[in-house]
């Protein structure tokens, strides 16, 4: 089914096509697609992407499913924590890409998932069956995975209604004044770099709360729990207050600790089973590199 957004212009004179690539999570060659095939209207008419926007026109986006992958099964070794008739809880290594796309099109969790088990909730968009929620490639911990749509259904209200819980490590740039906090800020894809998302005014809402957990000379440990789940979030969010992650290649410095991008890992993951209702947690410890890098930052304060 076709996703519809519908928006009402606030910032005048700019193309249709970088205006919309502003505000919702899709690149401007896909809003060119989509407008090439009639699905971007503006006042109710069909519009081109070099259409220059007006104040109070009324955009409409009929976000079509991407046509389906081939999905190739794959036999690569899963940490699966968890598993009954509704969900799997699987612990993601990093490096490990959470579903199929372009430059990545095998090698995912999905494939591996595919080898595992027949049994993965469909999804709109074809290439991320049983997928709720992804993390990054090299953000490390605990996904959840529906096995059938009435999983998928629950599982995606919890993450609506912000019952379930997902609480994250990360070791970040700098000290803090404060033990915990907040960053209420909302985020949109950055529009100086698309590669980038960005607090950005018209964003959507993203709320972090962050718990300090220990300091070094130059970094800290924190926790992390999630409000809302928004791409790159932590990140976006960690580098906007001046704590930048350690190690991210896209939100961090240059100078940082050695590994294998930023040090992030979805510790804990709690929701409540689809079927009975029972809540159920889980959690897990951060990946050898991140544990070692800690115990190294520790020496460091002896």
């Amino acid at each position: 089914m076709a996703e519809k957004v519908e928006l009402i212009v606030d910032q005048a004179g700019l193309r249709l096509d970088k205006y919309l690539a502003e505000r919702i999570d899709l690149s401007r060659s896909r809003i060119k697609d989509l407008a090439q095939a009639g699905q971007v209207l503006v006042n109710g008419k069909k519009a081109k992407v070099s259409y220059k926007v007006e104040a109070g026109d009324q955009i409409e986006v009929n976000i079509l499913p991407l046509e389906p992958l081939d999905l190739e099964p794959e036999n690569i070794p899963l940490d699966i924590v968890y598993e009954d008739d509704d969900v799997i809880v699987v612990n993601k290594p990093q490096g490990m890409v959470v579903h199929p796309a372009a430059g990545h099109p095998n090698h995912t969790l999905v494939n591996a998932l595919l080898y595992h088990t027949r049994d993965l909730a469909d999804s709109p968009e074809g290439f991320r069956p049983g997928i709720v929620h992804r993390i990054d490639k090299d953000t490390s911990g605990l996904l959840m995975v529906a096995k059938n749509a009435k999983a998928r259904e629950s599982l995606e209200a919890q993450l609506a209604q912000k019952s379930n819980k997902r609480i994250y490590l990360a070791i970040v740039h700098g000290n803090f004044a404060e033990k915990s906090g907040t960053v209420d800020a909302p985020i949109a894809r950055n529009p100086r770099d698309r590669k980038q998302m960005a607090v950005v005014e018209n964003g959507k809402n993203a709320v972090t709360h962050f718990k300090v957990l220990e300091q070094y000379p130059g970094y800290s440990l924190i926790e992390c729990q999630l409000e809302t789940g928004r791409t790159h979030q932590i990140r976006v969010h960690m580098a906007y207050i001046g704590h930048p992650l350690a190690g991210d290649p896209l939100y961090g410095p240059r100078k940082t600790l050695p590994g294998h991008g930023q040090f992030l890992h979805a510790q804990t993951l709690g929701f409540e089973q689809p079927t009975t209702g029972q809540w159920l947690e889980f959690s897990v410890e951060p990946p050898e590199i991140f544990q070692k890098t800690v115990a190294s930052l520790r020496e460091k304060m002896k």
